[in-house]
């Protein structure tokens, strides 16, 4: 009863508010990566780009938020959440108005790029609040709402994105972020009374450790990003930027380990639970990210959606996963919560099994099952995830290793895209070499095809050259959906092997799974 119940144990109503203010900001924040994904073409058309620099719309948001979101944990106590959390709202709102007013595509880049920076600080803000400003036994309540939030972002992002393009323009998503980003600035200006600063912090800040920090997983991104289709190290500025990656990567970690106040503390990954929740939270990002990246790709390459219809159909998985949600605080509370994130990693891997027979017809209907099955696995294997890392550590650790954390999720993103579209690279240009050696004079189904194509050809010019080029694209494009159920089955038998990693976490208490504290 309410009556009883001591002081600490209830959440006031104005940090509750103040809270949810912030998440809303993360929401914000973390939607921004995938927003554009499904209206590039747009943008491309808007700023008279060509395809490669338009993708630098989405590189330039992710490199800058992977350098940043590290360096909130300092910047977080230096400033304070309240401070921090203000600028990088503020910040961020003025960026997307910028985006919105971009006139060509170094532009956008750039004010990209400063849109990420500012508003990554919000991300790891939201998950250190969480784990430090509630009492224990509420995180089955805090634990699901950025569970949510970090894992329902990215997966709409192209819905939203889709819908805002194709009833506004492509401007609109970013002038959408100006009125609520005010909105969040002074709502968290006026309630957010978490912690104070510690501005002497700021005179010892580590310059060299941000130079080292920002080489390190500034040229590591664009090695991810860039190489696939560059073809790794052949490329000259890939092979630059990953000889730039490994010597800051050393100095970067000389750095952090003799400095007196280094810029990220990683001595967190020296708590079992929290190192294990890192790994498995990287392994969460590839499939997180690597899905809302396939899915749309599928749809758009072989099925030939527009942002709209990929957006709708990608629905699905949003759903699920806000429904989702209040279940997995339930079963926080009844069951062991590395028996949750082995379920989660293994249903997972079914809704991805599922997508290992697909064909060039899988529609709405195909897609149903294996997308449902997705939204309750992320959402099973990520809410306990977080609470097993952040939420049983000690409270003034929670700063530092919540942008370790969030990084890792990221950094996981990267590295499951750059795997992805290698993988589908390479398996339909294996998939291409043998189905043409199958399609010969000598093969029945083929010579059929062929005369059929050419007698529907007759009087259009050359009907028989007309018809090998029109089997030839019937011939790719089957290879193409043959690399997407191969990328599918290796995500199958990844997750399979991950689920065994929950074995190493130490069994958190009850109070860290949001049980009431005895």
């Amino acid at each position: 009863m309410t009556g009883t119940q001591a002081p600490s144990e209830r959440i006031a109503p104005q940090r509750l508010f103040a809270f949810l203010i912030m998440v809303f900001g993360m929401f914000m924040s973390i939607l921004d990566i995938q927003i554009v994904s499904a209206s590039l073409t747009d943008i491309q058309a808007g700023l008279s780009a060509s395809s490669t620099e338009v993708s630098w719309v989405q590189t330039a948001y992710l490199i800058a938020e992977v350098i940043a979101i590290p360096l909130s944990g300092f910047l977080s106590r230096a400033l304070g959440t309240r401070l921090l959390f203000a600028i990088s709202a503020f910040g961020f709102t003025v960026s997307s108005f910028l985006c919105g007013f971009a006139s060509s595509i170094e532009q956008m880049i750039v004010w990209r790029a400063l849109q990420g920076f500012l508003g990554a600080g919000m991300i790891p803000t939201v998950f250190a609040s969480a784990y430090t400003v509630f009492p224990r036994s509420k995180f089955h309540i805090v634990g699901p709402i950025i569970g949510l939030v970090a894992t329902l972002a990215p997966t709409i992002g192209p819905t939203v994105g889709g819908y805002i393009t194709d009833m506004m323009s492509w401007h609109w998503l970013f002038f959408i972020n100006i009125v609520p980003g005010i909105g969040i600035t002074v709502g968290v200006l006026a309630l957010v009374d978490f912690d104070r600063p510690d501005f002497a912090l700021l005179e010892r800040f580590d310059w060299w450790g941000l130079l080292f920090m920002g080489g390190f997983l500034g040229s590591l991104e664009y090695v991810l990003e860039e190489g696939p289709q560059y073809e790794w190290l052949q490329d000259t500025s890939v092979a630059i930027f990953a000889w730039v990656c490994a010597l800051s990567a050393i100095a970067f970690f000389w750095r952090v380990l003799a400095a007196e106040e280094p810029i990220v503390d990683i001595r967190a990954f020296t708590n079992r639970n929290f190192g294990i929740g890192c790994l498995i939270s990287f392994c969460i990002g590839i499939g997180l990210y690597g899905l809302t990246y396939i899915y749309p790709r599928y749809l758009a390459e072989v099925r030939g959606y527009s942002a709209l219809m990929i957006g709708e159909t990608m629905f699905v998985s949003g759903v699920t996963m806000f429904l989702m949600a209040p279940v997995v605080g339930r079963l926080m509370l009844k069951f062991d919560m590395r028996y949750i994130i082995a379920a989660g990693l293994i249903i997972f891997a079914l809704g991805a099994f599922q997508m290992t027979w697909i064909t060039r017809d899988y529609d709405f209907y195909e897609l149903l099952l294996p997308q449902i099955l997705r939204g309750i696995g992320m959402m099973m294997a990520m809410v306990p995830t977080n609470n097993i890392a952040l939420g049983t550590l000690p409270p003034d650790r929670v700063k530092n290793a919540s942008g370790l954390f969030n990084l890792t999720r990221n950094l996981g993103g990267a590295v499951g895209l750059a795997i992805i579209n290698q993988v589908l690279n390479d398996r339909t240009d294996l998939h291409i070499s043998r189905l043409h050696d199958r399609v010969t004079w000598g093969n029945t189904t083929a010579t059929e095809t062929l005369n059929m194509l050419t007698q529907r050809m007759q009087g259009m010019g050359d009907a028989t050259l007309m018809a090998l080029k029109q089997l030839s694209q019937i011939v790719h494009r089957q290879a193409v959906v043959m690399g997407y159920g191969d990328a599918f089955f290796m995500l199958t038998l990844f997750y399979i092997g991950l689920s065994a990693m929950v074995l190493l976490l130490n069994k958190p208490s009850a109070t860290a799974a949001g049980g009431a504290a005895h």
